[in-house]
């Protein structure tokens, strides 16, 4: 098998010269001709010249051409026994294999310049560095073999293809990972011009490695070497991932000063800024020039596809635990300055262990459920959740009979983390100013009385000694030196510093002696081992460096689809961290935080459920706005507001009175007033019905319950509440006709002409406000209280309240749709009309005694009555049409209240005539009802 990459690289030294192109001519690639002597060349010299080849060593038969990046075989070799065509034959696949060898060496050479700025791309070149060593080794392996003094056997090419193709397969498999997993521009650009972002090569390698991974599985069902080369180096090539997703989700911490990830910070946003929760940390897009990956989930993100479908949760967890920290830290550290005067931090180590699984780290987790999965089949989750805490558990069951190797591994973790914690009696568990000491360790635990002779401090009196005279001794070619002219030392004539300069050595010589004891010890391992597992346990990189050799090494039982390694491995544990996380934040919302007292309060505010905080507020500003007064200076307004609420029954409802402001945009006033002034008032000062749309009020929302309750949730409130006032000072009104009604003794013209065109409004006012305050204030608050006990996350919080607005805002048909923006404009004009004929009662009650003034009052009334007819026929109409019920059932039970006793509708859904007087010839008749046709 060949690949683009290193294809017609690999073939024999051919010479240029006119005669040697015209014997390939005649002779079609055959030589005719004797070949040289000088050139035939031994089997055995060949082979192991092959050997040497694959290690990456060029021989006297077989060099490296650094312009065309492959390896040649020498001009003209011959074996005495094999034609030129079987000798390239034979050839052919080792020149393949150690070109493919050689670059990927060069590939890791180059990562080792660059790699810096690249973790993720570091870890692979790493991971395939050692899967180069693994094949490398076996040629290394049958070298040995070649020069055993009592190896009795002869190994010939064609042996030699036999033993080694596996490793020529293997070679070439591995550069082709490596040349379509990396972007070309690592290949083929200058180190210095390469300027790609790092998410980018983090996407391109893990989601190539993983698609890449899936087809082995499904296509070759895993056999050979090669599904087990992808598998090492999809997890080698995701640990530094890995690492900061813990970071994240245990610590709340964007530890990534590489911006691999799929997410950053914004800087720019605090974490007490009502806007934190959405745009203090953002998905990190694609540039335009970006690699695309074909079936990618977030193709406009640089999130690799297995974790496309979590991140959303993984931001969500981070951010919840930095806003649990910023709270408990604020508020711990104030009680506690508050008692003692000054900060401490004994009582808060309890609460920092934000972790689901213990002590171990994500990436430790992921390896061991590797190792539980591929190795011995189980599914460990359960288990590990059981294990994480219980080390005593797992050394029962392996003696039990259960020795898995993942038990091993997890024993081995939980056992290093908590001996890291400890501390030893005059040596840490671990110095990283001179790692020998720590490998060291035991052995001077047990040895404490040599401490004094492997410590030079004790010899830090002799001051520093000037060589030159005896370098000219050793060097000069000067035999004899007269001791007495060796300058620059005083060692001969004692120690000549005063007692201060000696104190002051003295102090040094501590100080060294505790930064670095024991400089002079050097530990005994064995050569090529890795320091992980020399050092004592350390956090994500002894486990890994054990579980990766493991990988290596062992004999996979059977071939895993990377999407049930993703999930049983790493999405259980992420989303275990993630519920716990949104367990955590929950329980701060509904308990410290009080969510759903702020909520309420919302709700008694803004949907006008007190009985009396906004009353002495509204009368105010609705006799204002009858008798035309000014209403629009907010210092007023605010004025008159606090008043309401010092005088109202439910003032505990706020905990500070001045949470509460009002405004009102004078422009928009001005321009009501321009636009009433127009029409025709019959004597009224009272303004239109939409005059208080832009009374906008303000309340501010304690943190962090301003990320619920932020600015765009307040506009939405305020929109609900002036569809409410218009509500609220149309029944106003007409309360104020029906109680001039009953003082009024009298008994006008067309008495009952007014009373029943006063009862339709009242009824259908009354209607929609009854239908308000059951539908808008008590169900929706009840749907809100049912989502907010399942909600498992902060963002679940913030759409269950976003449902919640959404909600309200179509049962009082204040959405942008068109359907609810159609029955707000009917319903409005109906609520107009109700303005309207309290404006003519009021000029019939106050100056209506010209006979052209009624004339003009009785026509306006009737207009009146056929508008409000016509616009219940067509409410009822779209109300009740089939296909906005089945979606909105509210809109039935607005229906049934508008429609008492099918005044308007029969029950077949026909549409009656509505009773209406004529003329006065016809008081004393009762209106006729029949059913409209069909």
């Amino acid at each position: 098998m060949t690949y683009p990459v290193v294809q017609e690289v690999h073939k024999f030294e051919v010479g240029n010269s006119f005669i040697t192109k015209l014997n390939l001519s005649i002779s079609n690639g055959l030589p005719n001709s004797t070949p040289l002597s000088s050139l035939k060349t031994d089997e055995d010299d060949m082979v192991k010249g092959i050997v040497q080849m694959l290690q990456g060593f060029p021989s006297y038969l077989f060099y490296w051409d650094e312009e065309l990046l492959c390896f040649h075989a020498k001009q003209g070799i011959y074996a005495s026994h094999l034609s030129q065509t079987t000798l390239k034959r034979l050839l052919n696949p080792f020149l393949l294999a150690s070109t493919c060898l050689k670059r990927v060496e060069i590939f890791i050479e180059k990562v080792e310049y660059i790699g810096q700025r690249y973790p993720t791309l570091c870890a692979f070149a790493n991971s395939v560095n050692s899967w180069l060593k693994r094949l490398r080794d076996s040629a290394l392996k049958e070298e040995e073999l070649l020069f055993k003094p009592d190896n009795g056997k002869t190994t010939t090419l064609l042996g030699l293809i036999n033993s080694l193709s596996s490793l020529c397969a293997g070679a070439e498999h591995l550069c082709q990972i490596v040349y379509e997993a990396v972007p070309g521009v690592f290949f083929y650009s200058d180190t210095t011009t390469i300027n790609m972002l790092s998410s980018e090569v983090v996407v391109h390698i893990l989601n190539h490695l993983f698609s890449k991974l899936s087809d082995v599985c499904l296509v070759q069902g895993g056999e050979g070497d090669l599904y087990q080369m992808l598998l090492f180096l999809f997890v080698g090539t995701l640990l530094p991932y890995l690492r900061g997703l813990d970071s994240w989700l245990y610590d709340g911490i964007l530890d990534d000063p590489f911006e691999e990830m799929f997410f950053y910070g914004n800087s720019s946003v605090s974490i007490d800024q009502p806007s934190f929760w959405e745009t203090s940390y953002l998905l990190r897009s694609k540039p335009r020039s970006a690699i695309s990956q074909v079936g990618s989930a977030l193709s406009d993100t640089t999130c690799p596809q297995f974790l496309a479908t979590m991140s959303k949760a993984i931001m969500s967890a981070g951010k919840s635990l930095q806003l649990v920290h910023h709270a408990r830290d604020e508020n711990f550290v104030t009680s506690c300055i508050s008692k003692t005067g000054i900060p401490c931090d004994s009582q808060d180590k309890k609460s920092k262990s934000a972790r689901a699984m213990g002590i171990l780290t994500l990436t430790e987790v992921f390896l061991i459920s590797l190792v539980g999965l591929s190795n011995d089949r189980d599914h460990i989750f359960e288990n590990l959740v059981k294990y994480s805490n219980d080390n005593p558990s797992i050394k029962m069951d392996n003696k039990e009979g259960n020795n898995k190797a993942w038990l091993n591994f997890l024993s081995d973790a939980i056992e290093g983390r908590n001996k890291n914690c400890s501390v030893g009696s005059g040596l840490d568990s671990f110095i990283a100013c001179n790692p020998a000491v720590t490998v060291c360790g035991e052995m001077l635990q047990k040895n404490k009385v040599s401490w004094g002779e492997l410590n030079i401090s004790g010899s830090f009196h002799l001051p520093p000694l000037n060589d030159n005279i005896l370098r000219k001794a050793v060097f000069g070619g000067t035999h004899l030196v007269d001791i007495g002219s060796i300058e620059g030392t005083d060692y001969r004539f004692g120690f000549p510093f005063g007692e201060i300069e000696r104190h002051n050595i003295e102090d040094d010589k501590r100080a060294v002696e505790s930064l670095c004891p024991f400089p002079t010890i050097l530990p005994s391992f064995p050569e090529d081992k890795p320091l992980s597992e020399i050092l004592p346990f350390q956090k994500d990189s002894t486990l890994s460096s054990r579980v990766l050799k493991f990988i290596q090494s062992m004999k996979l039982k059977e071939s895993l689809d990377p999407a049930i390694i993703i999930q049983e491995c790493l999405s259980l544990y992420i989303k275990r961290q993630v519920d716990h996380v949104g367990k955590s934040i929950l329980h701060k919302l509904m308990g410290e935080w009080r969510l759903m007292d702020e909520l309420f309060i919302l709700r008694s505010i803004f949907l006008l459920g007190s009985g009396d905080l906004l009353q002495q507020f509204l009368v105010v500003i609705f006799n204002k706005l009858d008798k035309g007064y000014s209403w629009d200076d907010d210092f007023e307004l605010n004025s008159i507001l606090q008043e309401s609420i010092r005088n109202s029954a439910d003032r505990t409802l706020l905990s500070a009175p001045d949470s509460l402001a009002v405004s009102v945009s004078k422009e928009d006033v001005t321009a009501e007033i321009k636009k009433e002034s127009t029409q025709p008032n019959f004597g009224s000062h009272n303004l239109g019905i939409d005059s208080l749309d832009k009374l906008c009020f303000s309340y501010k929302v304690s943190w962090p319950l301003d990320l619920i309750a932020n600015v765009e949730a307040l506009k939405k409130y305020n929109q609900v509440m002036g569809f409410l006032l218009k509500v609220k000072r149309a029944k106003f009104l007409l309360d104020k006709t029906r109680k001039w009604r009953w003082k009024d003794r009298s008994s006008p013209q067309n008495y009952k002409k007014h009373l029943l065109i006063e009862q339709k409004l009242l009824h259908f006012v009354d209607s929609f406000h009854q239908y308000v305050m059951e539908r808008v204030y008590h169900s929706a608050w009840t749907e809100l209280c049912s989502g907010m006990e399942l909600a498992g996350s902060l963002d679940e919080v913030i759409e269950v309240h976003e449902t919640y607005l959404s909600s309200i805002q179509r049962q009082c048909f204040v959405s942008s749709d068109k359907l609810w923006a159609l029955i707000a404009s009917r319903v409005k004009t109906i609520l107009g009309l109700a303005l309207e004929f309290y404006n003519l009662k009021q000029s019939l009650r106050t100056g209506g005694t010209s006979a052209a003034i009624k004339a003009r009052c009785e026509a306006e009334i009737n207009r009146i009555e056929k508008q409000f007819d016509d616009c219940v026929a067509f409410l009822l109409r779209i109300l009740s049409f089939k296909l906005n019920v089945g979606h909105f059932p509210h809109l039935a039970d607005l229906v049934t209240r508008i429609n008492h006793n099918y005044f308007y509708m029969s029950d077949s859904g026909n549409l009656l005539t509505v009773p209406r007087f004529q003329s006065s010839g016809n008081f004393g008749k009762a209106p006729a009802f029949r059913p409209s046709p069909a």
